[in-house]
């Protein structure tokens, strides 16, 4: 079979999976008792200029490649010993059969490599739960400005994959990278933000990010993201701000007692002050697809200004008894879900839904694969609706 297939207790991360020869360190237990993982991200952007340094002609600083050119460690690593040649390898060698005889070159070692054991490795340390240290020399303000580093799981259980990086949500913050000018001074809302990578990126740029999910653990693990990479965001002026946001409820939690819940003041400023609304790889369940488009209609119906949702989805294949065959049923639903909101017919709200093109220059270094989409959900005030607010409401249970 041609087509990745996915299964419902397929738990690897796929920064596991597809950054294999990244050494990484195990910094500590969560409150689950799963080892959590310290990964670092390149960012193929020139900070400096803050411009499409794809094209031909634009300047980058020392030491960082141009925006979009898709680089690796195994890729540095060939390019590292290109220069080396000897006598015999100026011409093409040919075995006893005639056949074209191809030495493998060793592989060269980078001058950038840490000493000690290969990278194809994970060594772990663990810390205790309650070190506050990062087990690293540099500090956060030190840190390169063309490096994000995100703590996550290699492997969870299904209710809890919030804690791992997927592809969706690098798709997303590549995105943000290249359309840095539509969230320029923004206040930008995420829903399911898991590691926060997508809020953080986004911070980059924008002014305020209200990135939200469920359980204090995972929003903990987002809030030691957003301190790791203090380094990104402080010349931008961005503010991250960690909420919850439970998509199975109507209001925000506002309990004083509770950690991270609302002031009065935060959902003043949401509602008053949100644009752009995001969310990527939350839609791999019927019902949590149902509870994501229920909330993001609502929070819509709050806002004070028209907005933009931006989501991001990986079309997984699974093989289903009921079909006996490979189905997308998870996908299917989150489309359905899209042509519903364009068919909608009265109220306050306008609904236009629109695909995103993914051929945008790659920022960060990962398997771009075709079932990996964006989608952008236009939502604009209509001046004389046909029907009532609670009638159009009505549509969505």
């Amino acid at each position: 079979m041609d087509e990745i297939t996915f299964r419902s207790d397929t738990v690897l991360s796929d920064v596991h999976l597809y950054t294999p020869n990244q050494r990484r360190l195990m910094v500590r237990l969560n409150g689950m008792g799963q080892p959590v993982f310290l990964s670092q991200f390149k960012l193929l952007w020139d900070r400096d200029s803050q411009t499409d340094s794809g094209a031909e002609g634009s300047d980058h600083t020392e030491g960082t490649p141009p925006a979009g050119t898709v680089c690796s460690h195994v890729g540095a690593s060939l390019q590292a010993g290109a220069d080396t040649t000897t006598p015999e390898g100026l011409a093409a060698q040919l075995d006893e059969d005639g056949d074209l005889d191809v030495v493998r070159r060793p592989r060269a070692a980078s001058a950038s490599e840490p000493p000690g054991p290969p990278r194809d490795k994970v060594h772990p340390m663990i810390l205790t739960q309650e070190e506050d240290d990062i087990l690293e020399d540099e500090a956060p303000e030190n840190s390169p400005y063309n490096v994000i580093k995100i703590e996550h799981t290699m492997a969870t259980p299904l209710e809890d994959v919030g804690k791992q990086v997927w592809r969706g949500a690098l798709l997303l913050a590549d995105y943000i990278l290249f359309q840095r000018d539509l969230f320029q001074g923004r206040t930008v809302l995420e829903l399911g933000a898991g590691t926060g990578l997508a809020s953080i990126i986004a911070a980059t740029v924008a002014q305020t990010v209200y990135c939200t999910d469920v359980g204090t653990d995972l929003l903990a693990m987002c809030q030691r993201n957003i301190a790791l990479n203090s380094h990104l965001l402080a010349s931008g002026g961005g503010v991250v701000k960690v909420k919850e946001l439970d998509w199975l409820r109507d209001n925000l939690c506002t309990d004083p007692e509770a950690p991270f819940s609302w002031s009065e003041e935060d959902i003043s400023h949401l509602y008053g002050n949100t644009t752009i609304l995001l969310a990527a790889e939350v839609f791999y369940d019927d019902d949590l697809t149902d509870a994501v488009f229920k909330t993001l209609s609502r929070l819509a119906h709050k806002l004070k200004n028209a907005c933009t949702a931006i989501l991001s989805v990986e079309k997984r294949l699974n093989f289903t008894l009921r079909h006996l065959d490979v189905t997308c049923e998870a996908y299917d639903h989150f489309r359905a879900w899209l042509r519903r909101l364009e068919g909608l017919a009265g109220g306050r709200l306008r609904f236009a839904v629109e695909p995103v093109d993914a051929s945008f220059p790659q920022l960060l270094v990962y398997e771009r694969i075709q079932q990996l989409e964006l989608w952008k959900i236009f939502v604009e005030p209509v001046t004389e609706p046909i029907v009532s607010v609670d009638t159009a409401s009505r549509l969505f249970s």
